[in-house]
Parts: structure tokens; sequence; C-alpha cells
């Protein structure tokens, strides 16, 4: 397995392809934007000049990883030669399955075809291919070239050896597969989302401001970051998404998401790809100014 290509230059598209360039894969990076594959492969090279600079890489392997991704507007010319894809569009349950019924048409015999999905049932994805025993997911996390994990998904129909060979692969690119079931939001984000609408919850019902909720799992629990900065690195309008996989599929009023999560996405306050969500990002993209609308909170 030599060739991969990624659907979708977004930001964890451009870091899977990141990913498995630097390990000598030729990766083949597709998006309808041509726009986003500019941004993506900057982005790719931004990364790249960082390692760099911090000794974790050699300025030789950055010219080579660059080296070994190609970009494609076309679809069908982008799979033609792949040994495995990586699908990782918007997470929209339609725009995949129409997704996998093209990438089934125009993927060789051989192809594995795996999702990045971070909710949506891989039984379902598989269900529209001929191939439902060759479909899987590969949950990145995000920022791809830094996080360890990935979550492995094996649908209804996934046969043991491609389950065999995903984990394989995975752990030689440098991560750590770890197999979970398919369920909605699987693992991660089934106990992540949870607890991030929870913070909205409680900012929304004035128990504490955005800096005090984000303090207190900090400092109490050794969270990296609190809850409501994460929502905004990972997108108010993703972390939106995904709660209502989970409440569709759980059916439990638990996975509700919270009346101000969905204000916010409405409003187009979706985290720091918009510049402003619990934080304002309009000076830097670092969490350090509460936005406007939750100063007094």
């Amino acid at each position: 397995m030599k060739n991969v290509t990624v659907i979708g230059a977004g930001t964890m598209g451009n870091g899977i392809a990141h990913v498995f360039a630097q390990n000598n894969f030729r990766v083949v990076l597709v998006d309808v934007s041509e726009q986003a594959l500019k941004k993506g492969m900057e982005t790719i090279a931004m990364n790249l000049d960082r390692m760099v600079k911090k000794e974790s890489i050699s300025a030789e392997q950055s010219a080579s990883t660059l080296q070994n991704i190609s970009t494609q507007t076309s679809l069908q010319e982008g799979v033609a030669k792949a040994d495995l894809v990586v699908e990782a569009a918007t997470e929209n349950l339609q725009l995949k399955l129409q997704i996998f019924k093209d990438l089934d048409v125009h993927c060789p015999s051989h192809t594995i075809l795996a999702t990045n999905t971070s909710s949506i049932s891989i039984t379902h994805i598989a269900s529209v291919t001929k191939r439902p025993d060759m479909v899987i997911g590969m949950h990145f996390m995000n920022p791809v070239p830094i996080m360890k994990l990935v979550e492995i998904i094996r649908g209804y129909s996934t046969s043991d050896q491609i389950t065999e060979q995903i984990m394989a692969l995975s752990a030689a690119l440098g991560k750590t597969p770890t197999e979970v079931n398919d369920y909605p939001g699987f693992v991660a984000n089934r106990i992540l989302m949870p607890m991030i609408n929870e913070a909205i919850e409680t900012l929304y019902h004035g128990v504490a401001g955005v800096i005090e909720i984000d303090t207190v799992m900090k400092l109490g629990m050794a969270h990296p970051m609190g809850p409501l900065q994460l929502a905004d690195f990972i997108g108010l309008d993703v972390c939106l998404s995904i709660l209502n996989v989970l409440y569709d599929g759980f059916k439990n009023p638990k996975y509700a998401p919270c009346p101000l999560l969905v204000n916010m996405v409405r409003a187009g306050k979706l985290g720091i790809k918009s510049g402003e969500g619990f934080y304002d990002y309009s000076g830097s993209r670092k969490a350090e100014k509460v936005s406007l609308q939750f100063k007094n909170a």
C-alpha cells in the first residue's frame, strides 16, 4: 500500500495528507475547490517549517514530504491509483453518502475506503457501496500531525483482514490505533461532546463565565484547554452536528444541544474559523479575549 488519496483539504484532510506523506506514501489531496487545495498545501508547508524549527524533522524530510503530495480537483482522477482513500469532508451524512457512492464507482476494486467521520455510522456509509467489507472508520484527532490517537471503527460488514490492515497501517504512521464499535459518536465524541455541551449549558444558565468555566476544567481536571476554548477550536458548527447525530442516534435528551450553541451557530459565530465564538479571535488565534456577548456573564 503506497498510494493514498485524501478527500477534503480542510483542517483534518490536510493534516491526514501531511502524516501519510511524511511517512513516504504517495498522496493525492482532492478537493472541489482550488482555493481550498492551495490553502491546505500552505498549511502543510507552514506546519513542516514549524517542525524543522523545532528540529523534530530535517529540512530534507520537509522537502520530501511536500514532494510526496499532489493535488487534484477531479475525484475520478484523484482515486485512479489509490490503494486507500481517506474521506475527510464536512461532517454531513448526505455529502458523505454521495462521496462513497462515487468512490465505489471510480476506485479500483482493491481500494480500501476509509472515513474520518467523528460520529456518523460506518455501517450506514458502507451500505451505499458494493464493498461494505472494505469500508472502515479512521477517526484521526486534531491536530493530526501531533495527536497520537486514531479511532478505528469497523462497520457491521468490515472484514477482519481490512481491520487488521488499517490497525497496522495506523501504527506504521506512528499513531496509536484503538478499535471501537460502530455506535453514534464512537468513544471520543460520545464522551467529549456531552461535556462540551454541559459547559455551554453552565454558561447559558449563568453558573459561571467563559474564563471561569475553562479555568475550573484546566486546573481542576488537568485538561490542556477548557471545554469552551476546545469547542471554538473544533468549530461550534461541528460540535452541533455531532450532538445532533448523537441525539438522533440515541433519542436520549442528554445529547440534545444547548439552545445557546444552536443560536451561536445560526449567528455564524463558529469559533476560530469565523473569528469569534466564546472567545474573540480578531486580534489573535489564542483564546485570550472573551467574546463581547459573554463579557458580563
